[in-house]
């Protein structure tokens, strides 16, 4: 009977050390998670690739992007992507993934500017091989439809730059370009924000993800879908109708990311349409409806998104909101 009893002991011990070495593991994989890989801030002298990735580029208007890179003390090399002419797209998924490719195996380019957004990059995403990106990192730069660069490069453990684009250089603001510029150079990046209305409350502390709104939505399921817990979502938007925003903010309700927040910045929600019958809604009101009954804070009219204001954000840092009366704090950690 004492022998049952002590191999029953004995196996019990065995499996609480299991248990005990799966939740190790667990808790291992989340820091690990949060570890996000910071690629070399640029240096005078470094070069930037402006390449296309989605809508084409046939225009030649890169004169004011290259003349403020060169005002930074950087290099530039256009891709071989500007100027193609594929319907919508600037080439071929083919095309437009050689030429991405080329630029990150590159150890000498420092950073890939994407030159605008509209659509195609999850078209060629999967074609792309980031081998060589891991050996030498770089900043990956871009906003709207680069969401999916952005979050792609999330799951890898990766940083990258949320701003304005090369074709939005000649009216975003001052203070838009100085915020990408400290991005790029590793200058503090902090910003204070008004305050608004519709604003929630707190104080939170986490890593920064999202984008694009639809594109998010677009990704849910895929190997290129951001993990929602413990984070800081930021989305913007751009020319949905408002019943379609309902949709998309209801499908990351249902699918678990907005109850595993520590926070949301809602950006410019821009352009956006309504049906004949009416949602009874704007897109900020939707945003709210259906987010308020998590007890998290929410920062709105964040400037950055389809705007001139379009602030810079270094998506995967860690970030602390802090949202009050008298307005909104969001500041990076280093």
């Amino acid at each position: 009977m004492k022998t049952n009893n002590f191999r029953h002991l004995k196996k019990h011990f065995a499996c609480c050390k299991f248990v005990f070495l799966i939740f190790a593991l667990q808790s291992f994989t989340c820091q690990s998670q949060q570890n996000m890989i910071t690629p070399p801030y640029l240096q005078k002298g470094d070069t930037v690739a402006i390449l296309a990735t989605a809508r084409k580029n046939i225009d030649d208007n890169l004169k004011p992007t290259i003349d403020l890179l060169h005002s930074w003390g950087l290099e530039a090399v256009v891709g071989t992507t500007i100027g193609l002419d594929y319907n919508q797209l600037a080439g071929t998924d083919e095309q437009r993934a050689a030429d991405f490719q080329k630029q990150l195996d590159n150890p000498n380019i420092k950073a890939i500017w994407c030159v605008r957004g509209g659509y195609g990059t999850v078209r060629m995403i999967d074609l792309l091989d980031f081998t060589k990106f891991k050996q030498h990192p770089k900043w990956i730069i871009g906003f709207s439809d680069v969401t999916v660069l952005h979050n792609h490069l999330n799951t890898m453990g990766y940083k990258s730059i949320h701003g304005v684009m090369p074709v939005t250089i000649p009216r975003a603001t001052p203070a838009a370009i100085s915020s990408m510029k400290s991005s790029l150079f590793g200058e503090p990046l902090s910003y204070s924000v008004g305050p608004d209305k519709m604003n929630r409350f707190g104080t939170a502390t986490g890593e920064l993800v999202g984008g694009n709104l639809s594109i998010l939505y677009s990704l849910l399921g895929s190997q290129s879908a951001i993990d929602c817990k413990d984070k800081i979502l930021f989305i913007e938007d751009l020319d949905e109708y408002l019943y379609h925003i309902d949709r998309m903010m209801m499908n990351l309700r249902r699918n678990g990311c907005i109850e595993n927040l520590k926070g949301i910045v809602v950006g410019a929600m821009t352009k956006m349409k309504d049906n004949e019958v009416p949602w009874g809604k704007n897109a900020v009101e939707i945003v709210d409806d259906v987010t308020k009954k998590y007890n998290i804070p929410v920062i709105f009219n964040f400037p950055a998104g389809h705007i001139q204001d379009n602030r810079a954000l270094i998506m995967g840092s860690t970030v602390t909101i802090d949202v009050n009366a008298s307005g909104s704090t969001l500041s990076f950690k280093k």
